[in-house]
């Protein structure tokens, strides 16, 4: 091992081209020649869009790219500590890279094995790379999980990945990646689903574990948000490419490049509303600088016409105890709210907070234990499957996953003209048809999409697919359950825009379930604030957010990634 030099990058990445083959003759580069250093104990944030690079450059490094479809140029170089990587074997590579570098990635129930406890995992990093025993292994693992936070540690060493919160699984990621006190943590993306208390925890343990072991970040994002709130450095990355680099001062207080302009400006912020949120074209195509707009008016005057009044809701589980007992868990109680006719509620709290189980009780796919949901003044909860059928197509959902809730083997067509069909809505698969062409057209995607399957498009534009499928039933409520939490900031404002759009052209009217509270003031006229399945605080947006009058809410709103604070 080279002696420390406390000048001496850690990291040093020249000149990475990475292709991947797409058939036995083409490739496709997704890096293009980019070069930068991670100084020693510092934050480095990699930004950019799905897409940009970003993940697949964080591979390279970790030497976990697929060596069956990918390759590494052969005049790439990357240093660590004065070493090459990739003149490493194989053997020496994964030593290297359990020990002295690891990696958080971004969904940790599917980067931990379902069938061994959190205590097994953490201590077979141990053993495997430390020589510890069994008995030392499991000590240094409940000191581990300690450090990263888990309550009470000795009884949940022995819990399966299934039995904890989202959070406290990125905590076991974490404390895994830290066992062995590497110099260098790759964080890919470890906050874009969490919560955006746990993701403030998260941000602020990585950085706290980083000045304690004295090590060094390479944290990978696509919210700009969060890379003031913890990063030293910034690469904003775009197409393979570097656009821009430099310290978190210099990108935040003046970005010289037009993409990162319009990563910082897509983002919807709390001080203003913009009639139409900034996409990343309207940057580029403006040379970047911004149109001033009129700003929209949000919120309730108490003349409104009402379209769903939910009255003392409750849903309860319940699991079995013991022999013949049963434990009951209330996940919503004594729920009550008013929804305006093309107005916007947002429904906001943490994990477990009850804000998915209002959204799908409303829909029947829940079954509420007590309460009422009066649509045009009849309860939807308590009538038959044969009642509500009329008004299932009222009320409609779009879900936070877009591909898990499209078939995979129908067509996109298909997949609009089902509900058609079962609504009896158009006379014959002609008319059926030309409606599913012109719901493309409304949320902005091309005629060729009638005929291509679901994995064949992006997120945002399966979200739009989504969207469509909702409007062919021409609802009157849609419930947006988390649906635009996992979508980059471009991405995020142009799904944003249609759901405003289409609730002018047709007066619909939303119930926008969310933990990012930043876009919940953008797009609601009223907020709900809901903790351990009850309502702590419910006002207009603009109010709630300048005047929480309940402690809860005010921990919500504190928050919230403000990026740079100055």
């Amino acid at each position: 091992m080279s002696q420390e030099n406390p000048n001496q990058a850690l990291l040093k990445v020249e000149n990475l081209r990475v292709s991947f083959r797409v058939n036995k003759k083409d490739s496709v580069e997704t890096v293009k020649g980019i070069s930068f250093e991670i100084p020693r104990n510092s934050t480095v944030a990699l930004v950019g869009e799905s897409g940009s690079g970003k993940s697949v450059s964080s591979l390279a490094v970790m030497g976990l790219l697929p060596p069956d479809t990918s390759s590494i140029a052969a005049d790439s170089k990357i240093i660590f500590e004065g070493r090459s990587l990739l003149e490493l074997s194989i053997a020496e590579r994964r030593d290297l890279c359990g020990k002295e570098i690891s990696m958080i990635f971004q969904e940790p129930m599917t980067s931990l094995n379902p069938v061994f406890t959190v205590g097994f995992q953490i201590g077979e990093v141990l053993r495997l790379h430390m020589g510890m025993d069994a008995k030392q292994a499991r000590k240094r693992a409940i000191e581990l999980l300690e450090e990263v936070g888990i309550p009470d540690p000795k009884n949940k060493i022995d819990a399966y990945p299934s039995q904890m919160s989202g959070g406290q699984q990125q905590r076991v990621m974490i404390a895994m990646a830290i066992a062995c006190e590497p110099k260098l943590l790759i964080a890919d993306e470890p906050t874009t689903a969490l919560d955006v208390t746990i993701q403030k925890q998260i941000i602020d343990l990585i950085d706290a574990l980083r000045i304690k072991h004295k090590m060094s970040v390479l944290f990978i994002t696509h919210d700009l948000a969060l890379v003031g709130e913890i990063a030293d450095h910034v690469i904003v990355m775009r197409n393979g490419e570097i656009r821009e680099a430099g310290t978190v001062e210099q990108i935040f207080e003046s970005p010289k490049d037009t993409y990162t302009q319009a990563l910082l400006h897509c983002r919807p912020t709390l001080d203003t509303r913009p009639w139409r949120l900034p996409v990343i074209a309207d940057f580029m195509n403006n040379n970047g600088a911004l149109v001033d707009q009129k700003q929209r008016p949000r919120g309730l005057n108490g003349g409104e016409e009402i379209v769903l009044e939910v009255k003392d809701l409750g849903k309860s589980f319940y699991s079995r105890e013991g022999f013949f007992g049963k434990k009951e868990f209330k996940a919503v109680e004594g729920v009550s709210f008013k929804l305006a006719r093309g107005k916007t509620l947002g429904v906001v709290g943490e994990s477990g907070s009850g804000k998915t189980t209002v959204g799908l009780t409303l829909m029947r796919l829940h079954q509420a234990t007590s309460g009422q949901a009066l649509f045009e003044g009849k309860d939807i909860l308590s009538m038959s499957n044969k009642e509500f059928h009329h008004y299932k197509r009222r009320i409609q959902i779009i879900f936070q996953n877009p591909y898990a809730s499209l078939n995979p083997r129908f067509t996109v067509g298909q997949i609009l003209m089902e509900p058609m069909h079962i609504h009896n809505i158009g006379a014959n698969d002609s008319e059926r048809s030309a409606m599913a062409y012109q719901l493309l057209e409304k949320v902005g995607l091309p005629t060729a999409a009638f005929h291509r399957y679901p994995h064949e498009f992006s997120g945002g534009q399966r979200q739009r697919i989504a969207i469509a499928r909702c409007l062919t039933m021409k609802p009157e409520v849609l419930v947006c359950d988390e649906s635009v939490s996992a979508l980059d900031v471009s991405v995020q404002a142009q799904v944003l825009n249609l759901l405003q759009d289409l609730q002018e052209e047709f007066g619909l009217s939303y119930i926008f379930i969310s933990h990012d509270l930043a876009v919940v003031k953008y797009i609601a006229d009223q907020v709900m604030v809901m903790n351990k399945g009850k309502v702590v605080e419910l006002a207009n947006s603009d109010d709630l957010y300048l005047n929480p009058t309940q402690a809860y809410t005010r921990t919500l709103l504190n928050a919230i990634p403000k990026g740079l604070q100055h």
